[in-house]
């Protein structure tokens, strides 16, 4: 029987895009399994809105629909059970002062999510979604460089198109494309390949802004350039009817241009991959 925690790896492959591409896509889930909904200090009908701001809605189709083959590491719970990209210890992760840190006990505008809960619990929270979630990242990417000798992380992610109270940029101007990279493992020639994709596409591209950073496994950080990774944050006003989490009528179009900019960049970015 195929359980969520199987589901959470896709063996996939995008037409054109090479094997050691693997997508991260962390926060595209709303499920909440019947086990951790009774930590929640609120209503149904409440904890239904705050779904809506937090979730990365339709990332994993926006980004990997057209897959075929390569991998692609997707959590299979809302990022309100745990978020799996942020740091295990409190007090590594910034957000945490904001009651958001690997297991949320405030809301996006800082009321109470959840009840306090024990040692035991949050072990419990981070034994059964984190730390299996990144052995799959990081056996993923091992095994593309025991195969390839180098890898490509693409972390998906999209934002609201007005920011949310607990976010540390308030800036109102938003781009449509957020570029986010890590000064170790996003080198100059990959972050040119992408700007240029989505802003030759036509779309208001900036980097590091509002969001900054890119995943890698802690195995391999700050220790082996053959890691690459990059951010893609997508502006969820282009494709998304933002009250509610539905699609709207822009979707398609925007869907397939973003993939379309994906498929671009990385075939320019393969041309420099024997200089890694």
């Amino acid at each position: 029987m195929t359980t969520d925690l199987d589901a959470a790896i896709v063996t996939i492959t995008m037409n054109g895009l090479p094997p050691w591409v693997i997508f991260h896509v962390p926060h595209d889930s709303t499920d909440i399994p019947s086990e951790v909904q009774t930590q929640f200090a609120m209503g149904d009908d409440e904890l239904q809105a705050e779904i809506i701001k937090m979730t990365d809605h339709f990332t994993m189709d926006l980004f990997t629909k057209d897959v075929i083959q390569s991998q692609v590491v997707r959590s299979p719970v809302s990022r309100l059970v745990l978020d799996v990209e942020r740091f295990e210890d409190d007090h590594l992760e910034p957000m945490a002062a904001r009651g958001m840190g690997v297991v949320y006990d405030r809301t996006s505008d800082g009321k109470l999510l959840r009840r306090p809960i024990n040692a035991t619990e949050r072990q419990q929270l981070i034994d059964t979604w984190y730390r299996p979630h990144h052995q799959r990242l990081t056996i993923a990417v091992q095994n593309c460089l025991d195969q390839h000798d180098h890898v490509l992380l693409i972390d998906a992610h999209s934002f609201p198109s007005v920011p949310l109270p607990y976010e540390p940029d308030q800036n109102r101007n938003r781009p449509q494309i957020c570029i986010g990279t890590d000064g170790f493992h996003t080198l100059p020639a990959l972050v040119v390949a992408f700007h240029k994709a989505f802003t030759e596409a036509g779309f208001d591209t900036r980097l590091n802004a509002p969001f900054a950073g890119a995943i890698v496994p802690m195995d391999f950080y700050k220790t082996d350039k053959r890691v690459q990774s990059i951010m893609i944050e997508v502006n969820r006003g282009l494709y998304l009817e933002e009250a509610t989490g539905e699609r709207n009528e822009a979707y398609e179009n925007i869907a397939t241009k973003i993939r379309q900019c994906i498929d671009s960049a990385v075939k320019n970015w393969s041309e420099k991959c024997e200089n890694l």
